[in-house]
């Protein structure tokens, strides 16, 4: 298994939007980096759901139910999605600067390549992270 970050904006898709969904496709992405990243994501694979914009802060936790196809929303067939599910909003929520703040996550790309929308995320600073929340 696998961990992940995905970024979204609230005003356009947040926690409470995925969790009245279901399972639902992760769309829009339009960085190739990105796209790479959720071609490698696997089923069952857990990411971080992190509220972008004025939040900036790790809110809960979904599940890949479905691996990578293309993205019916761009018209280029360049970009894919993957389809996730809602597992459990963090007891806290975890902030960019309380990301910030601990040394042992300097390295992760949420800091490295804040513009970044999907990222991976090592299995020590997943923990870390859920550590974070409790």
């Amino acid at each position: 298994m696998k961990y992940w970050l995905l970024k979204s904006e609230p005003g356009t898709w947040s926690w409470d939007d995925q969790v009245k969904e279901g399972a639902s496709m992760w769309d829009g992405v339009r960085n190739y980096q990105a796209r790479n990243n959720l071609k490698k994501m696997k089923k069952h694979d857990l990411c971080f759901f992190y509220h972008s914009v004025l939040e900036k802060s790790v809110i809960g936790i979904v599940k890949v139910v479905k691996e990578f196809y293309i993205d019916p929303t761009d018209k280029t067939g360049r970009f894919v999605v993957v389809d996730v599910i809602a597992v459990k909003k963090l007891k806290n929520a975890v902030s960019l600067n309380q990301i910030k703040q601990n040394k042992n996550l300097q390295d992760i790309a949420l800091i490295k390549q804040s513009r970044l929308s999907v990222m991976p995320l090592k299995k020590t600073e997943w923990d870390l992270i859920i550590k974070m929340s409790k």
